[in-house]
């Protein structure tokens, strides 16, 4: 049996949608996170020929193998094809495996092939010169969409000044070859793929969201803005393919949050912590185990959900409703059983979700918030003082569940999520209700049992199964001085990161 196809379950579960072998690398997959190792050695080129000469099947496939030029055959396995594909631009051996689709949309981003009439060209981004007056605007911004997911980027940074620039791994990755921008290309190409709704927006208001998608590769949610320089835009990769929480490690007893019936359930995190994915795979959790109507307020949708056991709709803020406040007041008259807030940004929007989660529904939302004490305390503080003991005591009784969480970068390359969970049980409603929030790290250390966990421990348990290394750990940590002794206690020097502990 050929080594790979043990590497083939994983596309095969969408867990990831292709297979990177390259030499000096080990073998990785694409994730909707980014790249992920899935082996420890480092393979040479004669090695990554090696495995790809078992899959081949003819003498034309086995001679393309062995000249390592012009490789790209389909390989049947458990009744699926998959391509096998050689990145001809690359300067080592590089292949790709991948669910093959027989579709004119999937040509493959390294090739240039002619378009049928009204079908965007794809080409890879440096093929072709910006000054090229052939290429369209949506050309040029798509072939750098397609670089971004080929490359595993959670992110594309487009500003006046800079050539393109990818988040790959946590870490932010100037392209060399690309030309630099200007305010009039950054604005062309952003306007070529920018709804109309969007450029009224952006033109009024100087920044705008919206999602765009590129069929049978990717949805992108899209940010542009103004800044000193001009126009600029961040584009983030948004998986076409929903996520399940085996695949994201959610525990559970956090699963189980998915089996109430109804209460609020928050997850919190910094910008880019990978709080919509997190509740993409609660959201799907349910959608596979319940017979329940799912109602979601999203700005921008970012997975898109077919509905399964459950009936699902998704609306977006300013394209189906005017904003998170009308859609969840208005959500209590569309039967719903499940409601997800892609936002809790204002008083109002969090008092009608209490409001709703107390009459009985299960409402998802999400906070900017970095641990599940300052959650709490964020949500009472919107409101006025007089107004501060009620909120206190219908946060009590509502909320089931806290999940904070901050991606960390791993040894090897990819991100990991390191998540504090607070289950609410009768200690942590009466520390709610008598304002005690100072007192709930403590009963989330003693209450490990219950599937409780800090954001410190989660973060020392990454560590220590040589995840991530200890200095990120300690510069993802909201609890510093805590996490830097624990550090300590195993052996880690950080000097020059906690000098001032």
């Amino acid at each position: 049996m050929p080594q790979l196809d043990r590497v083939l379950a994983r596309l095969e579960s969408g867990a990831a949608s292709q297979i990177i072998l390259e030499s000096d690398a080990a073998i990785c997959c694409l994730t909707p996170s980014g790249l992920q190792p899935i082996s420890q050695q480092v393979l040479s080129s004669k090695q990554v020929l090696a495995l790809v000469q078992e899959l081949a099947t003819d003498a034309d496939q086995k001679a393309s193998v062995a000249a390592a030029r012009g490789i790209r055959f389909l390989y049947s396995w458990n009744a699926q094809q998959w391509l096998v594909e050689q990145d001809g631009s690359a300067s080592h051996t590089r292949l790709t495996v991948r669910k093959f689709i027989d579709r004119p949309e999937r040509v493959p981003v390294t090739e240039v092939p002619a378009a049928p009439p009204g079908e965007i060209q794809r080409y890879r981004a440096s093929d072709r010169p910006f000054g090229d007056s052939s290429v369209s605007d949506r050309e040029r911004f798509e072939a750098l969409l397609l670089e971004q997911v080929r490359r595993g980027a959670a992110d594309l940074h487009l500003r006046v000044g800079e050539p393109p620039i990818l988040r790959l791994g946590g870490d932010l990755i100037r392209l060399e070859d690309q030309p630099i921008l200007d305010d009039e290309s950054v604005a062309r190409m952003v306007r070529s793929i920018m709804p109309d709704k969007n450029k009224a927006e952006f033109d009024n208001h100087w920044d705008t969201d919206f999602a765009h998608e590129i069929t049978g590769v990717s949805r992108f949610r899209v940010n542009v803005l103004r800044d000193r320089n001009g126009v600029a835009a961040v584009i983030r990769t948004i998986s076409t393919t929903t996520v399940t929480v085996e695949q994201m490690g959610i525990t559970p007893e956090v699963q189980q949050l998915c089996a109430l019936t109804k209460g609020l359930v928050l997850v919190t995190g910094p910008t880019g912590s990978g709080k919509s994915t997190t509740l993409c795979a609660l959201v799907d959790l349910i959608n596979r185990s319940r017979h329940d109507h799912i109602i979601t307020i999203e700005d921008p949708i970012e997975f898109v959900h077919q509905s399964k056991k459950c009936l699902i709709t998704q609306r977006q803020v300013g394209v189906h409703t005017q904003s998170f406040k009308s859609a969840l007041r208005a959500a209590l008259r569309e039967d719903p059983d499940i409601i997800l807030v892609g936002e809790l940004r204002d008083l109002e929007t969090i008092a009608i979700a209490l409001e709703t989660a107390e009459t009985g529904h299960l409402v998802f939302g999400t906070l900017h918030t970095s641990t599940a004490a300052s959650t709490i305390n964020r949500i009472v503080d919107q409101f006025p003082a007089d107004r501060q003991d009620q909120i206190r005591v219908m946060l009590a009784e509502s909320l089931k569940g806290v999940v904070s969480q901050t991606l960390c970068k791993k040894i090897g390359g990819g991100r990991v999520a390191a998540r504090e969970i607070l289950l609410v049980n009768k200690a942590v409603s009466s520390m709610i209700r008598e304002g005690k929030t100072v007192q709930i790290n403590n009963i989330i250390q003693t209450q490990k049992k219950l599937g409780m966990e800090t954001l410190n421990d989660a973060l020392m348990n990454l560590v220590k199964s040589k995840t991530v290394e200890a200095e990120e750990a300690y510069v993802r940590s909201a609890e510093k001085k805590d996490m830097a002794s624990k550090l300590r206690s195993l052996g880690y020097n950080l000097d020059g990161l906690a000098a001032d502990e």
